[in-house]
């Protein structure tokens, strides 16, 4: 850096210490340029490969969906002309077979969809139905490792009418067969690279020529890219949208949250968004002092701070350790304390946002005397040195890891070992940077313990990826799936798989408080909160709005502007 970035994501059938301030160069006066901040840098930038909140948000500036949820989590075209609906007639039920053709006994449907003429890679090339095919196979390779391979899977065949029209024939009529369309490779690019699918992840453009214009059609391509430090984006001179304020933006990663602050009130950057930035106990402080020069927008939505457990960990295999860990914890304290209120307890991964939560699940109130009777229960009663062994001299001891740098995170690490201390748990902190701990060792489920993070999801999201025992990352599936835990819940599987057919909302409502229950009776994590995102705007830059939702606000780039 100069110095004085873990529902449902359905990528197609659809993540240091300031140097002296006064050393850093001034900010032209134009406003043609934004400089950005954010707390990780993407582990990789294809569209398919990893979930980083961190590549989702630069990409929105440079690529673009075929469609997506908007700000009012509705379903919208953005590279199509049209969606496929019943009522336009675009799409069309039928009886569903199987890849070889054989009748699976379901329905399926059969969308079809047609490009906007006006969509061009930046160097030129249309996007076109091969972009589409491509992208498909891709997804659905078993070498690859996407984390939502199934739904790839579950489309049997591409039908291409031309160009620009193509039908998608999948094996499955879900509730959210409109919203099957998301980012696209460019076939013409990235062929190539496709030959040995079992090294696409490390031979894709996106990881060794990222500047090439050619991999981006969205109002910005990406121009330089230094390795944790910074990415830049300057106009794509192909597309054919909205013009853009900017003719450069420069996306700085700063990952300790305290050396935001200073960057930004030193002109080293211009705009912290909430999607990666100040902690909202910072927002907060940083309001009072500042809010003259700046607007705080806070915004609750659709993001989940929680606990992943390992639960091939012996000791975490255990339920009553789980419950123990949860009862001992006080939840209620650390949002009042640390959030002022203003991000509440989470029982289940539902947010109360979403028309699917229900309160109708078990909770774990604060209850350290429970807690002490849960481990005892559950063999670890002998105690020495303040810390619990079992039978055999085994201590009860975790490792707890999250985003270095992440000041409030290390905070919240910090009160939860205390809390856990004082019932008899060791546990000791281990961080990694966010591009080393998303892009290696969660999706490669390489943590012992607990591995706290943030789940964004868009509204009603399956969490197939994430809790069906199918979406467990191995190396035989090349770490494909985001179910870290290792979750496996016979009903939960069958309940995601019924969840996902089921067009009827009144009936899906029922099937999601079940779900919700299972999860909370079983704890494959530890929820923690629902979150609010603090964005720091300039009082300039006018046109950002969160959505609340996985869609960042980069996906609407060209409607910034500079006031």
């Amino acid at each position: 850096m100069t110095g004085c970035l873990p529902g449902r994501l359905r990528p197609f059938v659809a993540a240091g210490l300031v140097a002296i301030a006064c050393l850093l160069p001034a900010r032209a006066d134009a406003r043609d340029q934004l400089a950005i901040g954010i707390t990780q840098f993407p582990s990789t930038l294809n569209p398919l490969i990893d979930s980083m909140l961190a590549k989702s948000y630069i990409l929105a500036m440079a690529h673009r969906p075929v469609s997506m949820f908007d700000h009012d989590w509705n379903v919208t075209c953005r590279m199509c002309t049209e969606l496929a609906t019943f009522e336009n007639g675009r799409a069309v039920a039928t009886d569903a077979v199987d890849a070889d053709g054989t009748p699976t006994g379901r329905r399926g449907v059969i969308s079809r969809v047609t490009l906007r003429d006006d969509v061009y890679w930046g160097d030129g090339v249309p996007v076109t139905t091969k972009d589409v095919v491509f992208t498909w196979k891709v997804g659905r390779h078993p070498d690859t490792g996407v984390p939502d391979r199934q739904s790839f899977l579950d489309v049997t065949r591409i039908e291409v009418h031309d160009e620009k029209t193509f039908s998608v024939v999948s094996s499955k009529l879900d509730y959210l067969y409109q919203a099957s369309f998301g980012l696209l490779l460019p076939a013409h690019l990235e062929e190539a690279a496709f030959a040995e699918p079992g090294n696409y992840r490390h031979r894709t453009l996106y990881q060794t020529d990222p500047t090439n214009p050619g991999l981006y059609n969205g109002p910005y391509r990406i121009t330089a890219v230094s390795p944790g430090a910074t990415v830049v984006l300057e106009r794509n001179a192909h597309w054919k949208g909205q013009s853009p304020a900017f003719d450069r933006i420069e996306v700085r990663t700063i990952e300790k949250t305290a050396a935001l602050e200073a960057h930004l009130l030193s002109g080293a950057i211009d705009y912290i968004p909430g999607e990666m930035g100040l902690t909202l106990d910072q927002a907060l402080s940083f309001e009072k002092r500042h809010g003259n020069r700046f607007d705080v927008v806070y915004k609750p939505g659709l993001i989940y701070e929680h606990i992943d457990l390992m639960l091939d960990n012996p000791i975490l295999a255990d339920l009553r350790v789980r419950r123990a860990l949860l009862h001992a914890i006080d939840r209620e304290a650390v949002n009042a304390r640390l959030f002022e209120g203003k991000q509440p307890v989470a029982h289940t991964m539902v947010n109360p946002l979403d028309w699917i939560h229900t309160d109708d699940v078990r909770t774990y109130p604060h209850d350290p005397d429970r807690a002490r009777a849960l481990l005892d229960d559950a063999g670890w009663s002998t105690i020495r040195n303040g810390i619990r062994h079992d039978a055999n001299g085994t201590r009860l001891a975790l490792e707890f890891m999250t985003t270095a740098g992440n000041r409030v995170r290390e905070l919240v690490q910090q009160v939860l070992q205390s809390y856990w201390r004082e019932v008899g748990v060791e546990v000791t902190i281990r961080n990694e940077p966010a591009r080393v701990l998303f892009g290696q060792t969660i999706s490669n489920r390489a943590f012992s313990a607990l591995a706290m993070f943030a789940w964004l999801s868009a509204p009603e999201s399956l969490p197939r990826t994430t809790l069906h025992s199918n979406s467990i990352p191995a190396a035989g599936n090349n770490w494909s799936g985001q179910n870290y835990t290792g979750f496996r819940n016979k009903d939960m599987d069958r309940l995601i798989d019924e969840i996902e057919l089921e067009l009827d909302r009144t009936r899906r409502a029922g099937l999601w408080k079940r779900v919700q229950r299972i999860y909370a009776e079983q704890l494959p994590v530890l929820p923690l909160y629902f979150r609010s995102d603090a964005y720091i705007i300039p009082r300039w830059l006018k046109g950002i709005r969160p959505t609340g939702h996985l869609a960042p606000t980069t996906n609407w780039i060209e409607e910034w502007s500079v006031e």
